[in-house]
């Protein structure tokens, strides 16, 4: 007789065969929840089983995850939400929604009409913030929108949807002043509180919502949340200060939560209180917002301030990494280094911070130039190694002997080093390796680090390959070593993908497509827009040999099985092709889609947009789109033209947009229309409120000309500090910032006054500009007291775009403040930064430059008899001579090597040079200096025409340097390696034949400048037009691999003969 179950789990294992899950439990695919569900619900089960065979379940000892994970947890999501609760008891329901849980942490969810009694409600919310870390922002906004009138309509007994609602016929309207928001409804909703709208929380009675806050359960509920709109959290703290008088309420700041980021005006604390409030804003973003550092740093001067400095350093924490250089090198050296210990490598200290504890560590009282040359950190104890090596100078950690031989101590030491102090580390105490105990030892910075030579000595087995992460250059040695090594290529390559040509995509065979195709979806990371573009051209001719037409009567399974990564790149012709059956799987697929593999110019984009809307409306008429079905179009609503948008109805012309706002990219063509659209719909900005333009915003940044017409409100630098987090650095928004900040409104006549050359720049105003220091007129530059400079110094060196006017009002300064050149340290000009930019070259040739320094200010703008006039200096104050450079050296030296004379390159190492090359990626000389590289980079790799893919990523933008003939050379499959920075400085392109150009690739065609466009023939246009949108006879190369999985047919086979043996012992 069958024990209790077996039929059950006969069941069990039948579906799992025949449905091919893989046996380790979640299906990869997100959407292949969604699938499953359906299957299940039409095919297999009944819902008055479902309970009982879940309880069973749960009862028994041999419970296949395969069957709770992968089958019933979306099953069970669709039966909650498709069935009335009228037809299911209380445990019913409690079983069904418990095994529901996983479906909700692996794919968007549709949320129930009505959930049915009150209790269903709180339990159904229990689960929602039960998998609130996994659920997305807009998802997150949606439950929001859904508990509200939810718990409206089972606490108050009315709705407050509009009259136009056919919901708001079958029950009473509410009260327009209902305080719906009590303790039980801002409990039930926990984290969701933080996507509530601002007149949300106007809807609480003020002693409810003081009691939440009180009682710590505000802070609880925030745990999990780690951004919050800055009218939100406005909203909440007024709404909080209401609770106190007086005081009371800063003493109640270990309750704030996350609403300690936007605490910006904190009043004179006590070091107790800043203790406490500095705890609470260990989460914030600094770099959203640098008022929140200037808290901090208030706050952190106030703890300090305790008669006992000692204790009060322990209680800082991570906040130590306030301190500035002068206060760390005060710090007692026992205390200093039990602060170490506890902080680890969890903190990042600044250049500045790192040299001070390192010299402070090692050197006591002795200058750090005789510390350094003394050599005494050969016995340096590895723990405190970790802590200060990035601090130490290139020269130094050549020389160390106490390294640290544990890979995630290596780790941890090198996370904020630059690339010449790594490669110091290489050729120093890491050198005695042999390349292949490197490969096996050494972390991912280090290993990206590795020269091409040293890769070529190393004996490296597949698996310890594809168990790394690469660099480009690297990557493409080892697929090609892979192609040639006689065995079956196969695809478990993850960041090995990178190397991966088209030719290798081309010589799969038919029968090997699929697991290709799989591979590379399940590692997209790796994937470029080119190798996206020829695997997807490989598997669609695969399949078009099956039958004609392959994609006008392409079945539902057939359009489940392409990646949907791949799918994107169906060419348009073929997508208007698709048949309406498969509207359900194409928009299930296009809503997941990532985008970022899709050549932005593609003809496909519009297509896939114009295809997913007539499924969406079965017709051309879009006016019957709803909120719902626009949802459904995923990333290609970024897509949608305005004429689209048009022909929306009113509320989801304003649902589409808000939602556009949250859009990674929107074709530049569309996006004058766009704002202008956005303007009507929602009136002139100037009349928006904080919590309009937090929504709204990103969309009227894509204009600097709407963001230069932004008005003066008392709000608006928080809400653009806030919205700068998550977007592209834009100059006008970065002015209009500087603008805000150094703008005063004042109230009573609504004007306003800029601050004029007059008045004095204060320390503050240049810590909270930063970077946008860069807009002080030079007038008001020259105001500035020698004071506040000195105080400034690090912030103002670190702006790399000054103009030349600004400069020699700094560079002027700065000998007023520090001393003239001749009498500078190698300390000052550290601090001084991108302002030794602004020295005569004869000055620069008496600084005191380090190596290491150079590597530091490399970005600031340098013109090339500067880095000539620095080189000299170099020389000189180091007494160095050019053949004595090695590799690290070469590294350090950056975009330095520029001033190298030709005879000077001409003696460089070779050997030295080939180490180094490939970490010199980001030098870029005038087109004459990069013919001497160029000259180097031939005499170590050959002729152009023989150089590898792997050799043309090595060279970087030395490539630059190439003349006409021998850029006419390169055989084709490497255009797509050369590197996106490069491509605007090479001079020849006119001589590159149709087939080269559209060898580039979508992300280097997208690079040539105007100038480069304008010396090409009709014919070159066209090829990199064609490159450009990723047309089929392109070439090009991708960053992404996967690991292949078996196919349906696989996973049946495979499991048939198991499941009759489990089938045989569970019905015996």
């Amino acid at each position: 007789m069958a024990p209790k179950g077996g039929t059950c789990f006969f069941l069990l294992f039948l579906a799992c065969a025949a449905l091919a899950i893989p046996p380790d439990g979640m299906p990869k695919d997100k959407r292949d929840f969604r699938d499953i569900a359906k299957k299940l619900t039409t095919e297999m089960w009944n819902f008055k089983n479902l309970p009982t065979m879940l309880m069973q379940m749960r009862n028994s000892s041999v419970a296949s995850a395969c069957y709770m994970q992968a089958f019933l947890a979306p099953l069970c999501w669709a039966t909650l939400t498709t069935r009335s609760e009228n037809n299911m008891t209380s445990d019913e329901y409690d079983t069904l929604l418990s095994a529901a849980k996983p479906a909700l942490r692996n794919m968007p969810f549709n949320l129930p009409t009505d959930v049915g009694r009150w209790q269903n409600l709180k339990k159904m919310m229990k689960v929602l913030m039960e998998v609130y870390d996994a659920v997305s922002k807009d998802q997150r906004t949606r439950v929001v929108r859904w508990a509200k009138p939810q718990i409206i309509q089972k606490y108050f007994n009315c709705t407050m949807r509009p009259p136009s609602d056919p919901r708001s016929m079958l029950m009473k309207s509410c009260n327009p002043s209902l305080e719906w928001l009590k303790v039980e409804a801002l409990t039930m909703m926990g984290p969701y509180i933080s996507r509530l709208a601002t007149k949300d929380v106007d809807s609480s009675p003020k002693d409810q919502l003081c009691d939440f806050f009180h009682s710590g359960q505000f802070a609880s509920a925030m745990n999990m949340t780690s951004k919050i709109n800055p009218s939100l959290g406005k909203k909440f703290l007024e709404r909080f200060r209401d609770c106190f008088r007086g005081k009371e309420f800063a003493e109640n700041v270990d309750k704030l939560g996350i609403l300690a980021c936007h605490f910006y005006a904190a009043p004179d604390l006590t070091p107790d209180i800043s203790r406490k409030l500095l705890s609470e804003l260990k989460y914030c973003d600094d770099f959203s917002n640098p008022k929140i550092k200037q808290l901090k740093m208030s706050l952190v001067k106030s703890v300090m301030s305790n008669t006992n400095s000692t204790e009060a350093l322990g209680e800082l924490g991570t906040s130590v990494t306030l301190l500035s250089p002068k206060q760390l090198s005060e710090i007692p050296d026992k205390p200093l280094k039990e602060l170490l210990k506890h902080v680890g490598s969890t903190v990042q200290w600044t250049r500045g911070q790192q040299r001070t504890l390192s010299k402070k560590l090692l050197c006591g009282n002795v200058s750090s130039h005789d510390c350094w040359k003394s050599g005494a950190l050969k016995s340096l104890p590895p723990h405190y190694l970790q802590s200060v090596a990035s601090g130490l100078p290139s020269s130094v950690l050549k020389n160390i002997r106490s390294i640290l031989p544990d890979k995630e101590g290596l780790n941890n030491m090198c996370k904020q080093m630059t690339k010449g102090q790594l490669m110091a580390l290489l050729q120093g105490p890491l050198g005695q390796m042999v390349p292949s105990e490197m490969v096996q030892k050494l972390p991912g910075r280090l290993l990206h680090r590795l020269s091409l030579n040293n890769l070529d000595k190393a004996n490296i087995s597949l698996d310890q390959v594809v168990s790394k992460t690469w660099s480009r250059s690297q990557a493409a040695v080892f697929a090609k070593n892979m192609m040639h090594d006689g065995k079956k290529f196969h695809w478990k390559l993850r960041s090995v993908f990178q190397g991966v040509t088209a030719e290798m995509i081309d010589d799969v065979a038919d029968n090997e497509t699929q697991d290709m195709a799989q591979a590379i979806t399940e590692t997209p990371q790796w994937l470029s827009k080119a190798q996206a573009g020829w695997a997807a051209r490989k598997l669609f001719a695969t399949m078009e040999k099956d039958r004609v037409d392959y994609f006008k009567n392409v079945t539902v399974e057939e359009m489940n099985n392409i990646p949907t990564n791949l799918l994107l790149h169906l060419p348009p012709r073929k997508v208007r092709d698709l048949p309406d059956s498969v509207c359900p799987v194409f928009l299930e697929k296009i809503e997941e889609a990532n985008l970022s593999s899709l050549p932005h110019r593609s003809p496909s984009r519009p297509a896939l947009t114009q295809r997913a809307l007539l499924c969406l409306a079965e017709g051309p008429d879009l006016s019957g789109l709803t909120n719902e079905t626009v949802s459904k179009l995923g990333p290609l609503l970024c897509e949608l033209q305005p004429f689209q948008l048009l022909q929306m109805a009113s509320d989801v012309l304003n649902f589409s947009l808000q939602e556009m706002a949250s859009c990674q990219h929107i074709p530049q063509r569309h996006r004058a229309d766009i704002i202008q659209l956005v303007e009507q719909t929602f009136g002139d900005p100037s009349d928006w409120t904080a919590e309009t333009m937090e929504t709204l915003g990103p969309l009227l940044l894509l204009d600097d000309n709407a963001t230069s017409a932004l008005p003066y409100k008392p709000w608006m630098k928080d809400v653009l500090y806030f919205l700068k987090s998550g977007m592209r650095p834009s100059k006008a928004l970065g002015k209009k910032i500087f603008d805000l900040t150094t703008t005063t409104t004042t109230t009573t006549s609504n004007s306003r006054s800029t601050m004029s050359g007059d008045e004095e720049i204060t320390v503050a105003l240049i810590e909270e500009l930063e970077m946008d220091n860069v807009y002080w007129k030079p007038t008001q530059l020259a105001q500035m007291s020698n004071k506040t400079f000195l105080a400034t110094l690090e912030t103002l060196g670190a702006v790399s775009d000054y103009g030349a006017d600004q400069l020699a009002v700094l560079s002027k300064k700065a000998t007023e403040v520090l001393g003239p050149v001749s009498q500078m340290t190698d300390s000052v000009v550290k601090q001084m930064g991108c302002i030794t930019r602004g020295f005569s070259n004869a000055d620069l040739e008496k600084l005191p430059f380090s190596l290491d320094t150079l590597e530091e200010i490399d970005k600031c703008g340098w013109k090339e008899p500067q880095m000539e006039a620095v080189w000299k200096g170099v020389t000189s104050y180091h007494n160095l001579q050019v053949q004595q450079l090695d590799a690290a050296d070469m590294v350090a030296l950056s975009q330095f090597i520029c001033g190298l004379n030709s005879s000077e390159f001409g003696q460089l190492t070779l050997n030295a040079f080939k180490d180094a090359v490939g970490s010199m990626d980001g030098v870029q000389c005038s087109y004459e200096v990069a013919q001497h590289l160029k000259n180097l980079a031939v005499s170590a790799f050959g002729k152009p025409n023989t150089w590898t893919e792997a050799q043309v990523s090595e060279l970087g933008n030395i490539v630059a340097g190439l003349d006409s003939a021998e850029l006419a050379s390169l055989d084709p499959a490497v255009f797509s390696f050369i590197s996106k920075s490069c491509i605007r400085h090479i001079q020849h392109l006119d001589a590159l034949s149709a087939t080269q150009l559209k060898a580039l690739g979508p992300d280097n065609a997208a690079m040539l400048t105007s100038e480069q466009r304008a010396s090409l023939s009709d014919e070159q246009l066209a090829a990199l037009e064609s490159a450009l949108i990723g047309s089929p006879d392109q070439t090009e190369r991708s960053d992404e691999s996967g690991t292949p999985s078996l196919n349906v047919e696989g996973i049946s086979a495979l499991m048939k003969p198991f499941l009759l043996l489990l089938m045989g012992s569970l019905l015996l």
